[in-house]
């Protein structure tokens, strides 16, 4: 009796196994299609809860301006991580033409509460604008896969860079100086 257990205990495994791998070589995504690609036109902020620090924002309201959007959530740590980052960009460059904002989705049912985003966005700090987005909706329309993700829009609100998780700040920042024009005028 538990030899046959066994061997049915075995061979769940390995038609699980054999599922994972079906459904991972497919790009498949349990939240969300392909992502953009550069050069595509970005989204648009679509099924947001509430917006923070801001009158709700549409991309195409914000032509000729330089658009970060990171998508975040407030109990990650490799989130807590870019928050400086993103940040000091904010401080540093939002005069000269760039415009962050935060998108806000949540991993755990915690995040999703309202209160709680208002006390993390309070607690770090968080000056620019943040979309709610519990129903993964803009998630969704940009095929984001991670937490954290930063898109970088030009001008003409099309997609020039993303960068998935923590890391590659300098050139991040060299991409949105690019952007925004002169380099030399930064230093």
């Amino acid at each position: 009796m538990y030899g046959r257990l066994r061997i049915a205990a075995v061979a769940l495994g390995i038609a699980a196994t054999a599922g994972f791998a079906a459904f991972a070589s497919n790009g498949a995504s349990a939240l969300g299609s392909a992502a953009i690609a550069n050069g595509e036109q970005a989204p648009e902020f679509t099924g947001i809860d509430n917006w923070f620090n801001s009158a709700p924002l549409q991309l195409k309201q914000l032509r000729g301006k330089v658009v970060l959007v990171d998508f975040w959530t407030f109990d990650c740590i490799n989130c807590a991580h870019t928050l400086p980052y993103i940040k000091e960009w904010n401080a540093r460059y939002r005069d000269k033409g760039l415009v962050v904002i935060g998108v806000h989705s949540p991993e755990f049912a915690f995040e999703r509460d309202t209160g709680n985003l208002k006390k993390a966005i309070a607690k770090n700090g968080i000056t620019y604008p943040v979309a709610q987005d519990n129903q993964f909706a803009t998630w969704q329309a940009y095929g984001n896969q991670y937490w954290p993700a930063l898109y970088l829009i030009d001008q003409n609100g099309k997609l020039v860079y993303s960068h998935f998780g923590e890391g590659q700040y300098a050139q991040t920042e060299e991409k949105i100086k690019s952007l925004l024009g002169d380099g030399e005028k930064w230093e």
